[in-house]
């Protein structure tokens, strides 16, 4: 096995403080501190090419598994919502390791929960890196867009929102689960062709073999179709006056046709956008050295004055 593909690459701390046990790992504790969240169907370990190179610029690296992701454990009060991920990862990031401040970097589901973070708690994001996320729709502000995802990718999002018990039961044991997370990463094509091996692939679905856990991730899905499902409204909205540097992997099979154009309206305050070649969904694996180079150079000034 590669060493990028070891689970045990990093060490994995957790803490409770809102009722259950999250698990995360912290590298390069003293630097500026920076969020990185996963998206679904991830876990922590999709940012295996991004972690060590980041802290070694000079951030701190807070890696979480969102509750009923990876390590950590499904939400006591049965919530997987975007709300209750961004106040989880408050408490972790503010509470717990004490930051008044953090860069946070996101995509896919990841997206949304740091869209909201930086809109609940005013001035806790001070800036933000996001790509491949869904965005909070405005007619108005994205008159002449493409703003719907392609019908024929969009069947699982609806199984996954509407009939998330039936699915679960029809993925009943670990090796099933794990087909179906699979196909996210190869023949649905929301990664560029060919970026995931096999071993890749294994890595990264390892962790939905769980089955209370692989159900629990349906959450914030079913949040889309059911308000008995959302812990609370989103906070996220158009326009986030948050600094954000948008990039974009176009070989995405998913996410909206004019995601790049569409985030440029939703941030006022941005950097970009910049589309990335021969890249898809998983911007943090796919184009990793991109991605590191950009929050690197995005957080010059962060980084600059932690030096000095």
């Amino acid at each position: 096995m590669s060493e990028e593909l070891r689970a045990d690459r990093f060490r994995v701390e957790t803490a409770a403080p809102r009722g259950f046990r999250q698990a995360f790992v912290r590298e390069g504790v003293g630097g500026v501190p920076l969020l990185l969240v996963h998206g679904w169907p991830e876990t922590k370990r999709i940012w295996w090419r991004n972690i060590g190179v980041l802290a070694a610029a000079g951030f701190e690296v807070i890696v979480p598994d969102l509750r009923g992701f990876g390590d950590s454990e499904v939400g006591p009060d049965g919530f997987h919502d975007v709300p209750s991920h961004a106040r989880d990862l408050y408490a972790l990031v503010h509470d717990v390791l004490g930051h008044e401040r953090v860069v946070a970097v996101g995509g896919d589901l990841g997206g949304p929960v740091i869209q909201d973070l930086s809109l609940r708690y005013p001035g806790f994001v001070d800036r933000m890196v996001l790509f491949n996320s869904p965005l909070p729709y405005d007619r108005e502000l994205m008159a002449g867009l493409r703003t719907r995802s392609p019908r024929e990718a969009m069947d699982y999002y609806i199984r996954q929102g509407t009939d998330a018990d039936g699915l679960a039961a029809e993925l009943a044991t670990p090796e099933v689960r794990q087909r179906y997370i699979a196909t996210f990463y190869t023949s649905r094509f929301w990664a560029h062709p060919g970026a995931f091996t096999q071993e890749a692939v294994e890595f990264m679905t390892e962790p939905f073999a769980d089955g209370a856990k692989l159900r629990a991730s349906f959450g914030a899905y079913e949040a889309s179709f059911r308000e008995s499902a959302r812990s609370e409204p989103s906070a996220m909205a158009a326009p986030n006056p948050t600094r954000t540097l948008i990039l974009f992997g176009p070989s995405d099979h998913v996410i909206y046709p004019d995601f790049d154009l569409m985030a440029a309206r939703v941030f006022p305050e941005h950097a970009g956008p910049f589309l990335l070649r021969d890249c898809g969904h998983f911007v943090q694996w796919e184009a990793a050295h991109a991605l590191n180079s950009a929050v690197i150079a995005w957080c010059g000034d962060l980084l600059a004055g932690r030096r000095q």
